[in-house]
């Protein structure tokens, strides 16, 4: 059995298979050993931040194991796992080994290795990939809860109580679109300065939550499911995504002909197009694409439609 130390750790060297180069040494402790050997990639315990983490998981350059060796007298460095590494660098510092430096007799370091990446776009590129994963997450959990009142207010008739509920219980697809059509333009025309109520950030966020509400109800009245149209990441796709000066206008035109169709495959493919069109304004007035699900969701709070 493999002799753990005090701390429940083990040293562990890891070696390019292919060519026997020693890339780096880590610890793990039990569980990073049993993520190592079930999944075939090396995961290692952080002393400095108390958890697991999975070799790669920011810069991409992950290890798949080839053997796990164990020495004679199971102590020292006992672990032996020899890799296939998978991207340029094993090393944070953007080399291909940590060990990239020889100590000289004067106790000097000499660098011997060529530098294959530089770690600061890596890593800045991961820490913004991690952003954006964190903020569609909870751009999602936003319209999901907007999407369960819509699909409440359309199984329960509200209609004297609220405007909503009366609108899902019409089921008029072709209202439902064409007061989309006149939103959708409203929003292009906040960006273009032709419609202003306060300001460019402000009308955004106001515009979108009212183009926001119509896809909503378009898709409760037609039955989609929030699943089968993903809201949350066409917004994303939007926002993040170039486009030209004349995107905006066709996709306009897009969104509502494939809206009125009733095949709710192009439906659901009209709902993303108008998504989109949010996170495209959104970018281009330079507000979160957070901002009108937030701004709907404190309409409803104050109608008393969804909890404080």
């Amino acid at each position: 059995m493999l002799k753990f130390d005090r701390q429940g750790l083990i040293p562990t060297v890891i070696q390019d298979n292919t060519t026997g180069e020693v890339l780096m040494v880590a610890f793990m402790n039990e569980e990073a050993l049993r993520l190592t050997r079930e999944t075939g990639y090396t995961h290692f315990f952080s002393r400095s931040r108390n958890a697991i983490w999975r070799k790669g998981e920011q810069s991409g350059n992950v290890q798949e194991v080839r053997d796990i060796f164990v020495n004679c007298e199971e102590n020292s460095l006992r672990l032996l796992i020899r890799v296939a590494q998978h991207g340029e660098a094993a090393c944070h510092e953007g080399y291909r080994s940590c060990y990239y430096r020889r100590l000289l007799p004067d106790n000097a370091y000499e660098t011997i290795a060529e530098r294959v990446l530089d770690p600061s776009i890596v890593y800045e590129r991961s820490d913004i990939a991690q952003a954006k994963a964190q903020l569609s997450t909870a751009l999602d959990e936003k319209l999901r809860q907007l999407y369960g009142v819509y699909l409440y207010l359309r199984d329960h008739d509200l209609s004297e109580e609220s405007n909503t509920s009366r609108l899902l219980q019409e089921h008029s697809q072709s209202y439902l679109v064409s007061r989309l059509g006149d939103e959708l333009q409203e929003l292009a025309e906040v960006q273009s300065g032709e419609h202003i109520h306060a300001d460019r950030q402000s009308d955004t966020v106001l515009e979108g939550s009212q183009v926001g509400y119509w896809l909503l109800l378009l898709a409760a009245t037609k039955k989609i499911r929030y699943d089968d149209f993903w809201p949350h990441e066409a917004i994303f796709d939007g926002y993040y995504e170039q486009h030209d000066s004349g995107w905006s206008v066709e996709q306009q035109q897009n969104c509502l002909s494939l809206l009125a169709s009733n095949e709710p495959a192009k439906i659901a493919q009209g709902l993303q197009i108008g998504f989109a069109l949010i996170g495209w304004a959104c970018a281009e007035a330079a507000v979160s694409p957070l901002d009108p699900a937030e701004y709907d969701l404190a309409q409803m709070r104050r109608k008393g439609l969804i909890g404080q």
